[in-house]
């Protein structure tokens, strides 16, 4: 029934809006996903992540800079009944010029966000929350970049609570042509409870923020297709209303990343105070943590990529090993129709 719903809205916008626009494009994406997990010191979270995830969507070009855009997406995880796990609506407002993006509605995370360290913002966002629902918006120059968001989690009812994430994130490259740079993120999650709320709740509050200092040397050696070195500092942020003010653990972060042909390499590392930041990786609870990615892509064409991804998490006292495989694809904003101004 929610799927014919959302297949009427679609026919709908579309048919009303189509004599108004001057393009209407579409475009399919997909991803597919084999996550093994084998965390020794995380038994409950010790598990595998299968499944697909695909999404079409309608493109309504007033000109070159506004955009409606309006589809769905569905999670499928292998063996499930029903089919869909969950199935999304897709409906949003774009403006893109050279300088500015601006998003308004439902709109895909990936490519957005992507950025974010998994301290803060995990990967299994991309399996199972591939939309933000709110706003963001984008400032980019030839130095400086930066975006702000709100994506809400949960609408208050009597008894669902309201939660909402907010965050900003940004990169500063001062000179051009060398290969230093600043990079900051920063994100907040605010529980602020349901219509009723028990004797025991709380409002709470909860993120976390990482400033860097980076090396790209991707365009100054002949070895390696990429190399690249970050290191700086994160702090988290951790409030249970009425009990006791911030908590703020705070450690320190280091990442490397090294490419050549379709073999990389990365490395993250975090010693410090444990942080539990609810929408983080798990692994930042620990004092001390790395994680090493070996990457191997044998599949890559227009629009796809295919890559087996081996993890090494140590912590202390334990080691333990991931295996992924993703493919991707993406179709590119294919234009269906075009209409004159009368």
């Amino acid at each position: 029934m929610i799927r014919k719903i959302y297949f009427t809205i679609l026919v709908t916008v579309i048919t009303a809006t189509a004599a108004l626009a001057q393009t209407v494009d579409v475009n399919f994406n997909g991803l597919a996903f084999l996550d093994n997990r084998e965390y020794k010191d995380f038994i409950p979270r010790s598990r595998t992540y299968s499944g697909t995830l695909t999404a079409l969507d309608f493109g309504l070009n007033l000109d070159s800079l506004n955009h409606f855009v309006v589809g769905v997406n569905g999670i499928h995880e292998f063996g499930a009944i029903p089919f869909f796990l969950k199935v999304n609506p897709v409906f949003y407002y774009k403006y893109q010029s050279a300088k500015w993006l601006f998003f308004a509605g439902e709109f895909p995370r990936e490519g957005l966000l992507s950025n974010y360290p998994r301290a803060l913002l995990n990967d299994t966002l991309r399996y199972f929350r591939p939309n933000i629902e709110g706003l963001l918006a984008c400032y980019q120059s030839a130095h400086f970049m930066e975006t702000g968001w709100i994506d809400w989690v949960s609408r208050q009812t009597q008894t669902q609570r309201e939660q909402f994430l907010f965050g900003f994130e940004g990169k500063y490259r001062p000179w051009l042509s060398g290969p230093f740079y600043i990079s900051h993120y920063f994100f907040l999650m605010h529980d602020a409870g349901a219509e009723i709320l028990l004797p025991t709740d709380r409002i709470n509050d909860n993120g976390a923020g990482q400033v860097r200092l980076g090396l790209d040397f991707t365009h100054r050696q002949r070895l390696l297709d990429s190399l690249s070195f970050e290191a700086g500092g994160m702090i988290s942020l951790e409030r249970a209303r009425g009990i006791n003010g911030f908590k703020t653990p705070a450690g320190f972060v280091a990442s490397a990343y090294a490419s050549y042909g379709r073999f990389a390499a990365f490395n993250e590392f975090y010693a410090g105070q444990g942080s539990i930041i609810d929408y983080g990786d798990s692994f930042y609870e620990k004092k001390f943590y790395d994680r090493l990615d070996l990457i191997f892509t044998p599949f890559l064409a227009a629009g796809l990529k295919g890559s087996f991804i081996f993890s090494i998490h140590r912590t202390p006292g334990y080691t333990s090993n991931q295996e992924a495989f993703r493919v991707t694809y993406d179709l590119g904003r294919k234009v269906i129709a075009r209409f004159k101004d009368k």
